[in-house]
């Protein structure tokens, strides 16, 4: 594993840290190569019953690092963030998140393929894509409306603002609220509870509860990514993106 994700498997518990504190969590191609092999990993483990997803107490992730993702931008569907994203949405076994701080872009649509949610007081979730000349990924478009309704969907995915733990809450987008410091271990006490359950059954319900949308989501993660990688060409997600860079305000007047 690179050193920016940690994982370690204990009480058969799978745990997928991001590391890279220093950077907000940040995340590389590296760091989502890391994890979709992880999620594989424990997918095939037999010893493996759940899966714990965290970041530090004080950030989750600030999504994509920007700087290499200019450089090294998604190469199509077989990137290694869209392996990411298809491992986490089809993964057999339950996936546990804990969110603390910012949870920037796919640091919030990754939550919809979790099965259980705390999130520390501190938590700010935002889906900035338009923003960024782009559009939503990771089925996003088929979920957030799913779990939120069609108008607040909209409302996250076109203005890109971020939202408080408390009104994700809410909203259904988490299941607890706990103060930062009890939101790493009240996951990972949830996590034991699901891992002590009978595993085929606990495996079977999942499998139930997801199974009219498991195609739609791949065919979803599929049609989003043809349409980020159209606009990720385009004079508006530069402008956007470099002036993210620069820390400027972006000027799409000329577009």
């Amino acid at each position: 594993m690179p050193e920016h994700i940690i994982t370690e498997a204990r009480d058969r518990v799978q745990r997928i840290e991001l590391h890279r504190p220093d950077k907000r969590n940040a995340i590389t191609v590296a760091m989502y190569e890391a994890m979709a092999s992880a999620l594989a990993r424990a997918g095939e483990d037999p010893d493996v019953r759940v899966i714990l997803i965290h970041g530090q107490p004080d950030v989750f992730t600030s999504g994509n690092d920007i700087a290499e993702f200019l450089n090294l931008p998604p190469a199509g569907a077989d990137s290694p963030v869209v392996r990411f994203l298809k491992q986490i949405s089809q993964c057999s076994k339950p996936v546990v998140a804990a969110v603390t701080g910012a949870a920037v872009g796919i640091g919030t649509t990754l939550l919809l393929h979790c099965d259980y949610v705390v999130a520390g007081e501190s938590a700010k979730l935002s889906v900035p894509f338009v923003n960024l000349g782009l559009c939503p990924e990771g089925a996003s478009s088929l979920l957030l409306p799913l779990a939120v309704g069609y108008q607040r969907a909209a409302e996250l995915l076109l203005f890109g603002e971020a939202i408080d733990a408390a009104q994700a809450r809410e909203w259904g987008l988490v299941n607890r609220v706990v103060p930062d410091e009890q939101a790493i271990p009240q996951a990972q006490a949830r996590a034991l509870v699901l891992a002590a359950k009978p595993p085929a059954a606990l495996r079977t319900a999942k499998s139930l509860l997801k199974r009219r949308l498991a195609s739609l989501i791949l065919h979803t993660i599929d049609e989003e990514v043809a349409s980020f990688s159209e606009l990720l060409g385009s004079p508006e997600a530069k402008e956007a993106l470099s002036a993210f860079v620069a820390k400027r305000r972006p000027d799409f007047s000329r577009f």
